[in-house]
């Protein structure tokens, strides 16, 4: 993992020294790894002025899931990673102080996390995120090869209301009567995603989830999602650093 630390001033060190910073856990797309965030955007000048810890896991092509064939990226991600990072850093385990957002693939593990434990997450942001999974492996995909798909997911008729879904998530947390995370999500117009998360959004909202929709000119690419992080730090409304 890669993690960014809020660098506080001197003169509040001693206020800090016990304290527990707020953290985004921020995930890669299908093609990248726990570098790409901060190679490939300004996320480190974004969060400067902001009290905030960013997480950055390595979540190889894992499409943020517990393999078929494979490693246990998904229990990485939601119970190993927290617990780990906690234990090196200075990081919240209040609900209100933590966050996920990603990209592609890492777009549906933000969701999932926020929407498989809404007890432990605040928000959760999606930017081109791969959120109808169901709709979208009824599809090809130039990037993965059916072997590939078939070592993430195993038979993909199975992921229907199953705890993979984000569909079937979303239906549980706004039935169950507990709390609820708000969510981002944002799509390009010119995004390859850009139907199914219409189709996400309709669904969601249906549901009546906390969902801030915002799609506009926009590839599958960092040109829009460099921007676009900037609205969810924004969104997010983090405690800023008095300096």
């Amino acid at each position: 993992m890669t993690v960014i630390l809020p660098q506080v001033p001197r003169s509040m060190h001693d206020t800090v020294r016990t304290h527990r910073f707020p953290t985004l856990y921020l995930l890669h797309g299908m093609s990248d790894n726990h570098t790409a965030w901060l190679r490939r955007t300004s996320i480190e000048r974004y969060v400067a002025p902001l009290r905030l810890a960013v997480v950055m896991p390595d979540l190889h092509r894992s499409h943020c899931m517990d393999m078929a064939s494979g490693s246990k990226y998904w229990t990485f991600l939601s119970e190993e990673l927290p617990a780990i990072a906690r234990s090196f850093f200075p990081l919240s385990e209040g609900r209100q102080d933590n966050f996920a957002a990603g990209l592609s693939s890492g777009g549906y593990g933000a969701f999932k996390l926020a929407l498989t434990y809404p007890e432990r997450y605040a928000a959760a942001a999606s930017l081109s995120g791969v959120l109808d999974l169901v709709g979208s492996l009824e599809e090809p995909d130039e990037d993965e090869s059916p072997h590939e798909r078939r070592a993430i997911f195993g038979d993909p008729h199975a992921i229907a209301g199953s705890a993979d879904d984000l569909f079937h998530l979303a239906r549980r947390v706004a039935t169950s009567g507990t709390v609820q995370p708000r969510l981002y999500q944002g799509c390009g117009i010119d995004d390859g995603q850009y139907e199914q998360n219409r189709r996400s959004r309709d669904y969601f909202l249906s549901l009546g989830l906390d969902l801030t929709y915002h799609e506009g000119p926009g590839e599958h690419g960092w040109t829009y999602w460099d921007q676009h992080i900037q609205h969810v730090l924004a969104w997010l409304d983090v405690e800023r650093i008095l300096l």
